[in-house]
Parts: structure tokens; C-alpha cells; sequence
């Protein structure tokens, strides 16, 4: 029996040792480094230096079971944490996910490290006190499918080049104060979602529709964008449209009897609405406070 217990605690001790190893140690150093740069916050107690980074104990880290490297991590608390932009995220080459949310004292502007992050796919940085302008420098993310940056103090206008993404599927840029114009260049975005709604930008927005696109909800509203809605071709998959509280003007196409969302309220748009589809249903609220637009469910055209 002695030495039966013995030989477990000698393979007790090899697991231990496995898994305090586990953790690639370039993964660790960048990772401890982080947890230096915001200050050591107890939101990142269980970072411990004699423990396996890779433990479901260190909290928002994942690694890839395959190699043991970081591919993923998770900041979301809310503590009145007051701290930069950690620049040693860009020192995990194996990343492909960020979430950073509901840090409010977050602050700074995006660091330009992450460009070394080849492999990202994802990236959240939402809820935060994050300012400045939206760097130019995402766009060198070629791998990048999702980006959120959503809720935070972005300001400045849209970088022209953001977007010469090959796989991109999803934008939210919604709740900042965000300027200017929509650059032509977006006009190469085939993503699934866009959301630039509660910023301050001007202008065309017309680049986002077109028949070929696979966009399936558009939400430019409570901006300053004012195109015709009358000469546009919707994407085939075009579900949700916002563009409520604009300068939007002209008509409603037929096509948006396909929608099952559509909210036009307090634009500059004419004539009679389209009679099918959810439209009628939708009620007076997704129509009101245009120009000269009429049919129900507002008042019938004279």
C-alpha cells in the first residue's frame, strides 16, 4: 500500500509540474506585463506567476488545447479600473480574440502593437472611455472578421483605408462621436452587419446598399446623413434598415416590402408608402415626422 501511494504522489507531482509548464512562457511574460500596465487590478488576482496561464483559473485567458498558446482573452468587470490601453497585448502572436467591456475608465487610444497581431479575428473593445481617432492601422489586421468598438469616445472621422479587409462580416462603431463623412472607400465593406447609429456623421451613406452586397442589417440612424432613398438598390439579404433621424430624402422603394425591420422617422422623404410585407403592420412610429411621406399606417395620400 506504502509504496502504491508512493508511485501516486510521484504522478501527482509529474501532472503538476505538466501543467505549471503547460503555459508557453512568452505567453506568460506578455501576459504578467499586461497585469502590470493596468496596475495590477484584483480583476486579475488569479494571475499568478507560478501557476499554468493556460489553468481555467487565470480568468478571461483561454489557450488553444493543440499548443498551449493564448488565443483568447476577456476583460469585463465592473470596477472603476483607471488604466491605458495594455500595449503588451501585442506581444501574444497566437491571439485571435479580444474582448475588452464595461470598462469605463479605460483610457487612451488603441495600441499600435495590436498590428502585430496577425492571427486576430475579433476584436471588442466596448463600454469603455477608449478616445481619439479609429486608427488606421486595424486595417493592417487582415485576418480581422469582427471588429466593435462600440459605446466608447472614438472621435475624428472614419479612416479611409479601415476597411480593405478580404473576410470582414461585422462593423459596430454605434454610441460615439464619430465626424465627417462616409469615405467612398466603404463602399468595399461586404459585411453581414453595419452599425454607425449615434454619431454625428454627414453626408452619403449610399455605399452600404447595392443588390450584390450580403448585408443583412444596416443601422445608420440619429446621425446627419442625407442620400436618396428612392434611387438605391438593397442587398438581397437586407432584413433590418435604420435610418431614422436623418436628412434622408425621395421615396421608399417597393423593395422595402422585404424587410421585417424598417425605421425612417424623422427624415425628409416623400410620397406613398408601399403597401405589403410588414409595413403596414410596423405601425406610425417607424414613418412619422417626414416630409411629405403618406399611406398608411400614416394618413392616406390626398
Amino acid at each position: 500500500m506504502a509504496t502504491k501511494f508512493f508511485l501516486l504522489l510521484i504522478l501527482l507531482s509529474h501532472v503538476a509540474s505538466s501543467l505549471s509548464e503547460g503555459c508557453h512562457p512568452q505567453d506568460k511574460k506578455a501576459l504578467l506585463q499586461i497585469k502590470k500596465e493596468l496596475n495590477n487590478p484584483s480583476l486579475l488576482s488569479s494571475w499568478k506567476p507560478h501557476t499554468n496561464c493556460c489553468d481555467s483559473s487565470w480568468y478571461g485567458v483561454i489557450c488553444a488545447p493543440s499548443n498551449n498558446r493564448v488565443y483568447s482573452i476577456l476583460f469585463e468587470s465592473n470596477d472603476d479600473l483607471a488604466f491605458p490601453f495594455p500595449p503588451s497585448i501585442g506581444n501574444l502572436p497566437t491571439l485571435e480574440n479580444i474582448l475588452i467591456y464595461n470598462l469605463p475608465h479605460l483610457t487612451g487610444s488603441i495600441s499600435h502593437s495590436i498590428t502585430k497581431l496577425t492571427h486576430l479575428k475579433s476584436l471588442t473593445i466596448s463600454k469603455t472611455g477608449l478616445s481619439g481617432p479609429i486608427p488606421n492601422f486595424i486595417g493592417k489586421l487582415k485576418n480581422l472578421t469582427f471588429l466593435d468598438l462600440s459605446e466608447n469616445r472614438l472621435s475624428g472621422t472614419l479612416p479611409p483605408h479601415l476597411f480593405h479587409l478580404p473576410n470582414f462580416e461585422a462593423m459596430y462603431l454605434q454610441n460615439n462621436k464619430l465626424t465627417g463623412s462616409i469615405p467612398s472607400s466603404f463602399a468595399r465593406l461586404n459585411s453581414l452587419v453595419v452599425d454607425l447609429s449615434h454619431n454625428r456623421l454627414e453626408g452619403d451613406a449610399s455605399m452600404f446598399f447595392g443588390i450584390a452586397k450580403k448585408t443583412e442589417t444596416i443601422d445608420l440612424s440619429w446621425n446627419m446623413l442625407a442620400f436618396d432613398m428612392g434611387g438605391l438598390e438593397f442587398p438581397e439579404k437586407l432584413k433590418h434598415l435604420d435610418v431614422s433621424h436623418n436628412r434622408v430624402y425621395g421615396n421608399l422603394p417597393e423593395v422595402v416590402k422585404n424587410l421585417e425591420w424598417l425605421d425612417v422617422s424623422y427624415n425628409r422623404l416623400c410620397g406613398e408608402i408601399p403597401k405589403g410585407g410588414i409595413l403596414q403592420a410596423l405601425g406610425m412610429s417607424s414613418f412619422s415626422h417626414n416630409r411629405c411621406l403618406c399611406g398608411s399606417p400614416l394618413p392616406s395620400c390626398k
